[in-house]
């Protein structure tokens, strides 16, 4: 069966010269085209396959979405660790600042390291003074004693009274 064009037509009308040719050439060229009736077989076909890709593609998607499910799943809990840390992290320096603020507190300022250290000067002069004052003392005691030892006059014990008054009206 061969089909031939309108101008293919055209061409073997105007090589003919007799209108017997013409029928001739004109039947010979083929036949008409058988048309087939459209049938349930046809649109079962269609269906069947329509049914199978929508089958396909809607086990596609579902792959893709229990993927995508899953490394969002797995991102939540990345972010939940990384929000864990970082409150510890958070608490670890509040439990630092609450320890500094108690040691700026009690801790000692410049001001009263130096007040401490006059204090301790006058404590520490005032004990030297003392020291200096026992030993005048002692001294002016072992003086009596040995003039006691060296003349032999008088008693010891009136002697340590007279001193002792002596020391105590300077």
């Amino acid at each position: 069966m061969i089909r031939l064009t309108s101008t293919a037509r055209l061409a073997i009308r105007s090589i003919s010269t007799s209108s017997v040719a013409r029928q001739e050439v004109v039947g010979t060229v083929g036949t008409a085209p058988v048309k087939r009736p459209v049938g349930g077989f046809r649109i079962l076909g269609f269906f069947l396959g329509f049914s199978i890709s929508s089958a396909l593609s809607i086990y596609y998607l579902q792959q893709e979405n229990k993927i995508a499910s899953g490394l969002l799943l797995a991102s939540v809990e990345e972010l939940q660790q990384g929000t864990g840390k970082i409150s510890s992290h958070l608490d670890r320096l509040q439990v630092v600042e609450k320890e500094i603020a108690a040691l700026k507190s009690a801790g000692a300022v410049k001001d009263d390291v130096t007040k401490v250290r006059g204090e301790m000067k006058k404590v520490y002069d005032g004990l030297h003074l003392e020291l200096l004052d026992l030993r005048a003392h002692v001294w002016g005691v072992e003086q009596d004693l040995q003039k006691v030892v060296k003349t032999g006059e008088g008693d010891f014990y009136s002697l340590l009274l007279v001193n002792k008054a002596q020391h105590a009206c300077n």
